[in-house]
């Protein structure tokens, strides 16, 4: 069983136990049955097995040879607030929650990983084998390591990896230096006075306040934000007012900022909460801001880059490995590349058609 290619067997199981894991998704920090599959698998594979780091995380040690070299390898567990609409057999089982990001056959692809390199030994060294929970929102990676992922589990290096609809299955991404963005959220609460909307001029519009303060927003990255940095800043929800003739007292808007590097984190902040005092007192009104920083910009290390990129080409040659642009999406694993010196990739998954696109209620990892 030296060769993973010609081991149907090992990729027709994995394939049952992602269907499974797809069945029974289960949201941020409640992955109690992921969990118990994973350690109950990895067990079985002869690993050393740790539970409940990062409240359902595990992690599988399993080690060869005699040097003290050791790297970690990590997939993520938890599902999204999505109600699927596929109709296949391994559909979800739970109204309301779905695997729509591959998370679950992400977490089969590291099981796989774990049962082989069992099974062959054929490197030197140790492999921690991190199955994480909370990727979506929550930050799950922060917690394993805040809770001593790296001192329990020591690794010269660790690696993680996305599969990604869009590029051929059979094509690998992955460039050094910052690869995705970070994720900071705002949520910001206009006061003004409650009138008869007849009678606009009794009261203090939120509301006018807010269609004003969602224009000016967009002026922190066209104006504020040097040129040649990227940056996003996105309001997605805007909560006011409960009929037709009456203003409301407040406007509640919330969204997210993106970035690659904390100086325009900071930039990007400063700015928001000065725009949105100054729009606020244009019209009157006050206005409270919550600015949280969730996730740092994911930086791979340039030798562990080249080192992944070097495996990937002789694997599937040089033509299917190609250096990607950064993306401003967000990853929590940037929380252990910040902690220890890493690498993640991107996995061709195929087409992106027909609502095989990430987060999409009718998605569907490629086996």
């Amino acid at each position: 069983m030296n060769d993973l290619k010609s081991n149907s067997g090992l990729c027709a199981e994995m394939a049952d136990w992602r269907h499974d894991i797809h069945a029974h998704p289960e949201t941020a920090f409640e992955e109690q049955r992921t969990a118990a599959l994973v350690a109950q698998k990895l067990e079985t594979f002869g690993l050393k097995v740790h539970r409940g780091l990062g409240r359902t995380g595990v992690v599988g040690s399993l080690t060869a040879g005699t040097t003290g070299r050791a790297i970690g390898l990590r997939a993520d567990m938890d599902a999204l607030h999505i109600d699927e609409q596929n109709g296949f057999a391994h559909r979800s089982q739970h109204a309301g929650k779905m695997h729509a990001c591959g998370h679950d056959g992400h977490t089969a692809m590291l099981l796989g990983a774990a049962k082989f390199l069992a099974q062959t030994r054929n490197f030197d060294g140790t492999v921690h084998f991190i199955f994480q929970p909370a990727e979506e929102n929550e930050g799950g990676g922060k917690e394993m390591v805040e809770q001593g992922l790296f001192e329990k589990f020591p690794c010269d290096a660790v690696y993680g990896m996305h599969n990604w609809p869009g590029m051929p299955v059979g094509k690998f991404g992955l460039r050094a230096g910052p690869m995705m963005a970070s994720f900071d959220i705002f949520e910001i609460v206009l006061s003004g006075r409650g009138s008869h909307a007849a009678m606009p001029h009794t009261g203090v519009d939120p509301i006018a306040a807010a269609a004003a303060l969602v224009q000016a927003l967009q002026s922190i990255v066209s104006r504020s934000v040097d040129p040649i940095e990227s940056a996003v800043v996105s309001v997605t929800q805007i909560h006011a007012g409960d009929t037709w003739n009456v203003i409301p007292v407040t406007a509640v808007l919330s969204g997210t900022a993106r970035a690659f590097r904390p100086e325009v984190q900071d930039l990007i902040e400063r700015r928001l909460r000065e725009i949105c005092a100054g729009i606020a007192t244009a019209h009157g009104a006050s206005a409270s801001v919550r600015y949280e920083r969730r996730y740092p910009p994911l930086v791979n290390a340039a030798a562990e880059t080249e080192a992944c990129a070097g495996i990937l080409r002789n694997m599937v040659g040089e033509n299917n490995v190609v250096d990607i642009p950064p993306v401003m999406g967000s990853e929590d694993f940037a929380f252990m590349l910040r902690a220890k010196a890493g690498c993640y990739i991107v996995v061709g998954n195929g087409p992106g058609e027909g609502g095989c696109v990430l987060h999409n209620p009718h998605y569907d990892f490629n086996d």
